[in-house]
């Protein structure tokens, strides 16, 4: 067996494909670059990532968290989280979770700094509580 070490791969043209045997498993030109996924499928990298996420407790402090700059409680089940580095648009997908049975987390404010949930209770009403979230879009 052979081991290749080596800092940089360069391409005779401007995109480069790695092949490992006779497959091709990754792409990469200017600003982009995917990677073989299912089948004959490409899958791009920088689409594909999270490019925000946190768990907070039920006061949006911040108990582990990547890109979220700061988290604020504004009442009852109402929180805000400021991102580190900006969403290039405010339509970026954003599921959250909670860890109480029962309850769903709503993002009712979408702005390309921060985004703004409520926790809802199938009982109804609005409650703290601990969260977790991710956000995928296109950085700034």
């Amino acid at each position: 067996m052979s081991t290749v070490v080596l800092d940089t791969i360069t391409g005779k043209s401007t995109a480069t494909t790695i092949t490992i045997g006779s497959t091709p498993v990754v792409s990469a030109s200017a600003n982009s670059m995917t990677i073989r996924g299912e089948g004959s499928a490409q899958t791009s990298i920088q689409q594909g990532l999270g490019k925000t996420w946190h768990i907070s407790n039920d006061a949006a402090g911040q108990e582990d968290s990547f890109n979220v700059a700061s988290g604020t409680d504004n009442g009852t089940g109402d929180y805000t989280y400021a991102f580190t580095n900006n969403k290039n648009q405010n339509s970026y997908a954003h599921p959250h979770t909670t860890c109480i049975v029962n309850c769903a987390a709503w993002s009712h404010t979408r702005a390309t700094s921060s985004m703004r949930i409520a926790v809802f209770y199938d009982e109804g009403g609005v409650r703290d509580a601990r969260t977790h979230g991710t956000v995928h879009g296109d950085l700034a």
